[in-house]
């Protein structure tokens, strides 16, 4: 957990910046040479790296990629395996720029560390808008009338497999893919997305100097990043499903969050937080000090560049209690993840989702896996969850192909369902017998 711990920390902050696949290779070369006095051939690095990208299909990678390729040529070279974050900081230093890091920040209430969770949503936004890709986004929804929270790995508008993607398109066209479900009316203090739009401009603000150009059509894409000690892939439906299900209920989350439909007085009720509180100067002075920490190269949006020259201490007392702020989140939502009012345009929330597997120690990637959103299918494995939650049910064992899980679980000696399944196989078992004895009785 810990070695998984560091190389979600080292991908967070390289968030912003991106490289063309055909520099990945010259780079991963200068890396080993110039910065960790490694001599690996130019051939071993190409093959490498060639491996690697022919899976990434994509024409530009996130610099953690890269890092991950020079933990691979070591690999294959039987060399001695570098520290995650000696790899990261060398790799920044080679492409001349500086790692993003994190800044600690002096908390004094509740409402002062609620603030700051929302501050990081707004800045993540904002990266994904300026780089094409954000990591590390908490989201927060109420499913089956309880607050869940969680935190997204990373959202890009690069679909990762654009067949599946034209598969869904197709099915969806055919009819195929089922009807869309009613809207959900909204509580009745909180707006739709269209209205906080309008809300804003008749506040005397021109929305489209400061929203830049919104692509109604582009979609946003969620991956999750998990470590593994073994260097295979979990192969099989019954090792996939909790990814899956973790990845589908992000997905509805963040769809709930970014459509304006999170009642937010709810999510402040839950974490004891209250909404009009103003923070204090301590936190306003020293969130309001930090820079969007964006690549200049890899800007997409350049709007953003607009808005990171803005004074964020004045942006911060505009927005100083968690109920304004909240608005402003939304605002920076309907920026990033453009929702329609129109109930039968397509989600801007992709269906396409991937998980990525990294090797725990060094951060390398394994091989990726990519899943379709099953709205059905979520359904009935929340309602099966929640009626457990509210003591509706038993709760239930694992599968049989599941038993693995016994031999880590610290409840396994005392399990009364485990005990109760050895107990029916040993009945079964007795039956057999004694049914292969009397039949061998009567042939005699």
């Amino acid at each position: 957990m810990e070695q998984g711990s560091s190389v979600h920390k080292v991908m967070e902050e390289q968030t912003t910046t991106k490289l063309p696949v055909e520099k990945v290779n010259s780079l991963v070369q200068k890396v080993l040479q110039d910065e960790l006095k490694t001599v690996v051939s130019a051939e071993v690095v190409a093959k490498v790296v060639q491996k690697v990208l022919e899976k990434e299909k994509r024409p530009a990678v996130p610099v953690d990629v890269a890092a991950g390729l020079i933990h691979k040529v070591l690999e294959s070279e039987k060399i001695a395996p570098v520290p995650v974050a000696t790899v990261s900081e060398s790799l920044h230093k080679a492409l001349g720029e500086k790692m993003r890091i994190a800044v600690p920040v002096e908390v004094t209430t509740r409402e002062d560390a609620f603030g700051l969770r929302i501050w990081n949503i707004i800045q993540g936004l904002r990266t994904l808008r300026a780089t094409g890709a954000t990591r590390e986004i908490e989201v927060w929804a109420v499913v089956e009338g309880e607050v869940v929270n969680g935190v997204i790995d990373e959202l890009s508008y690069e679909c990762p497999d654009d067949e599946l993607e034209a598969h869904i398109s197709e099915q969806q066209e055919s009819g195929q893919g089922g009807k869309r479900k009613l809207k959900q009316p909204l509580p009745h203090d909180q707006q739709t997305i269209t209205s906080l739009w309008q809300s804003t401009a008749s506040a005397g603000k021109d929305i489209n100097s400061w929203l830049g150009t919104i692509d109604q059509h582009r979609k946003v894409y969620l991956a999750d990043i998990k470590t593994r000690g073994s260097r295979t892939l979990p192969s099989g439906d019954v090792a996939l499903r909790p990814t899956a299900m973790q990845l589908m209920m992000y997905r509805r989350m963040l769809t709930m969050l970014a459509s304006n439909s999170v009642p937010a007085k709810q999510i402040f009720e839950r974490y004891h937080v209250q909404d009009d509180v103003p923070f204090s100067d301590t936190f306003i002075t020293q969130v309001g000090g930090l820079e969007l920490n964006v690549n200049g190269a890899s800007i997409e949006d350049t709007s953003v560049l607009f808005e990171n020259e803005q004074d964020a201490i004045d942006e911060l007392l505009a927005h100083n209690n968690l109920e304004k702020l909240w608005s402003l989140m939304m605002s920076e939502f309907a920026r990033a993840i453009p929702f329609s009012e129109d109930s039968d345009a397509p989600s801007p929330v992709g269906d396409v989702l991937r998980a990525e597997y990294r090797a725990s120690g060094s951060g390398s990637v394994l091989g990726t896996k990519t899943f379709v959103y099953d709205g059905p299918a979520l359904d009935a494995y929340l309602k099966n969850i929640m009626a457990w939650w509210r003591g509706e049910r038993m709760p239930q064992g694992v599968d049989v192909e599941e038993a693995f899980k016994c031999r880590i679980c610290e409840f396994a000696e005392q399990c009364s369902w485990r005990k109760d399944k050895v107990d029916q196989n040993l009945r079964k078992a007795s039956r057999n017998k004694l049914r292969r004895q009397g039949k061998q009785k009567s042939e005699v």
